[in-house]
């Protein structure tokens, strides 16, 4: 006992933070009586350091006024400003000024997420806005604005998008853009789902519609984009998409890409090179859960959580179904949730953002999620089920993960209705922090406040999106990382590569592999550092 009580007063603390930061924002669904569908999944948040001054600003997507649903005519206005999309800049000390109008990022139509990315090679990052209808490209000038090149760039998509990743997966030097795509679904037909007393209406279960095709843009590098969805393989593999997240898991050299789906088939695609995929989701093991069924996926990560030096994937689902953590064979998935104890925590649980985090630096990924039922009367069919769920924080002690919420904060006895979550150092400290957008609410701020001895390294690598990362601490163990801001759900995160080292005071080796196949060595780097490296110049 009083070794566990020794430990949870070492472990860090997450401290909300939100009143004092400034911010204003509140998300806004425009809640109907005909529970349409796109209200119970939006919104994303976005870590962006939007004007390169070293610290991550905040962008929060927003619903959209269902003023008149039901005449086709109608599209969802977001002109009043309590839906615009709003980014806050951070001003160090986590305190945050509301920029939306002068950087023009209010945003339009019904918004669900965002993805950052510097596509253009300009050193500025991007950002594309994801939403029910026409998505938004917007190009960062450099001057505190960024300005919508949607239509010159061709990626508007249509239909209803939700999370989107940025991935050179055709090695040319330019950022591709992945975008997963839900279900087929309108305003009409006007479907009803649950008993028709009063309040028993619900939203449709995703079994009701039919799957869709996720879209891939390949960067022309003249600042348009041809969609390729066709000839790259993906056409053909359709689903029902919720979260995205990237990574080698064949350790080929290709960026691979995972589309967590929502009772539907997960979906691993394999990069094949020369621009093309092969859906295999069933064949690597990763389809379906242990019992050969289906679940509810919708935030996913995609690293290493066992320091094996081979990405694994974390998928979670809706409360009676258990999140899904899949072990990385050298290039086969075996369910693991039940021998990590993933499975027992989860059970009860129905997850969101999400990312594998070293909160506490110790050198090994620890798991957070955001957590809320997708039924805003789920209590009404199911009284042991609530809407509202407290976040989870899952501790990894060497592959095994124990459920720390309880010692770690006020906000984990805080019932929300999470669904975006971002994480990344908000204050350049060295701790992870995380930022939570809540469905029709108020987001959360939390500051992680350290509290332990333990050492971190952080890699700047000029974001440069699938750079791969290896570190070799005093003791020998390595851990690996490819530089990207997916993961988690309809949310982007900090661009830099963090590592915890635990008592480790060097990194014995730091190396840096950029995506044209050169390596940037450094020896005995010093612990508790944003080290900076800087990539080789293109030939």
């Amino acid at each position: 006992m009083w070794l566990t009580l020794l430990l949870a007063a070492a472990l860090p603390i997450f401290q909300d933070v939100t009143p004092e930061s400034g911010i204003g924002f509140r998300h806004d669904k425009s809640p109907t009586t005909r529970k349409y569908l796109i209200e119970s999944v939006t919104g994303g948040v976005a870590m962006i350091d939007y004007d390169s001054d070293g610290r991550l600003d905040l962008y929060f997507v927003n619903g959209a006024a269902l003023t008149d649903p039901m005449n086709p005519s109608q599209s969802p206005d977001k002109s009043s400003p309590k839906f615009w999309n709003r980014l806050y800049r951070n001003m160090g000390g986590f305190r945050f000024e509301d920029v939306t109008e002068k950087a023009g990022l209010r945003g339009r139509g019904y918004g669900m997420g965002a993805a950052a990315g510097d596509y253009d090679s300009d050193g500025r990052v991007d950002l594309y806005v994801t939403n029910f209808g026409a998505n938004i490209l917007y190009r960062n000038r450099g001057d505190g604005t960024l300005e919508d090149v949607t239509e010159k760039a061709g990626v508007k998509a249509g239909g209803w998008s939700t999370s989107a990743a940025w991935a050179d997966f055709d090695s040319d030097g330019y950022l591709d853009l992945i975008v997963a795509r839900y279900v087929k679904w309108d305003f009409q037909p006007d479907i009803w789902c649950g008993s028709r007393q009063e309040g028993y209406r619900s939203y449709c279960h995703p079994d009701q519609f039919q799957p869709i095709t996720h879209i891939l843009y390949r960067n022309r590098g003249d600042g348009s984009f041809e969609d390729v969805t066709e000839k790259s393989g993906w056409r053909q593999s359709p689903g029902k998409g919720l979260g995205i997240a990237l990574n080698d898991f064949d350790r080929d050299g290709k960026i691979d890409i995972v589309v967590a789906n929502d009772s539907f088939p997960q979906q691993l695609f394999r990069n094949l090179g020369g621009g093309r995929f092969r859906e295999m989701g069933l064949e690597a093991g990763i389809a379906y859960d242990e019992d050969g069924r289906v679940f509810g996926g919708m935030g996913v990560d995609f690293a290493d959580y066992d320091n094996d030096g081979w990405p694994d994937i974390f998928i979670n689902a809706l409360a009676m179904q258990r999140y899904a953590l899949f072990r990385n064979l050298k290039g086969l998935f075996e369910y693991a949730s039940p021998t990590t104890n993933v499975g027992r925590i989860t059970r009860m649980r129905s997850g969101w953002g999400t990312k594998f985090i070293d909160y506490d630096n110790d050198g090994w990924r620890d798991l957070f999620v955001a957590q809320g039922h997708v039924m805003d009367n789920i209590q009404l069919t199911q009284p042991s089920l609530t809407y509202l769920e407290p976040p989870l924080l899952m501790r990894n002690a060497a592959g095994k993960f124990e459920d720390v919420s309880s010692t770690s904060g006020e906000i984990f006895s805080r019932p929300l209705a999470a669904r975006g979550a971002a994480f990344g150092d908000l204050d350049n400290d060295g701790w992870i922090d995380i930022v939570i957008n809540c469905n029709n609410g108020s987001p959360v701020i939390l500051r992680n406040r350290g509290g332990n001895a333990n050492h971190w390294l952080t890699i700047d690598a000029a974001g440069v999106t699938g750079t791969r990362v290896r570190i070799v601490g005093e003791d020998g163990r390595e851990q690996r990382a490819i530089l990207n801001t997916t993961g988690s759900y309809l949310s982007a995160n900090d661009p830099r590569v963090h590592f915890g080292l635990g008592a480790a005071a060097t990194a014995k080796l730091v190396e840096v592999e950029w995506p044209n196949g050169v390596v940037t060595r450094r020896e005995n780097v010093p612990a508790n550092q944003i080290l900076p490296i800087s990539p080789p110049l293109r030939p």
